[in-house]
């Protein structure tokens, strides 16, 4: 059995959204709240394993249409850079 930890869970997430938030190392984060920056690591990768979404989740109504308006977009872009090359070769021939 696990002896009782000496970190209450609000100091965890507090610790763990610090160390998300800054640009500093976990390493200099976990120094400067006086953690070994092993456990301040554990805490990050759980915190963020926790946060995945499942799999094989369905998306939300908001990213559905969003992927729409990206796929859109994309198919749009597709189309430019084609006809731009077909430009460019038209307009790289020989003009003889």
């Amino acid at each position: 059995m696990a002896p009782p930890s000496k970190y209450s869970p609000e100091f965890r997430e507090e610790a763990v959204q610090i160390a998300l938030r800054s640009s500093k190392t976990i390493s200099e984060v976990a120094r400067e709240l006086e953690l070994n920056s092993e456990t301040l690591r554990g805490w990050v990768k759980k915190h963020q394993k926790q946060q995945e979404p499942a799999p094989d989740a369905e998306l939300t109504v908001n990213e559905r249409v969003r992927l729409k308006e990206l796929e859109r977009r994309n198919r749009e872009l597709e189309m430019e850079n084609s006809f731009l090359k077909k430009c460019a070769a038209y307009f790289a021939k020989d003009p003889r």
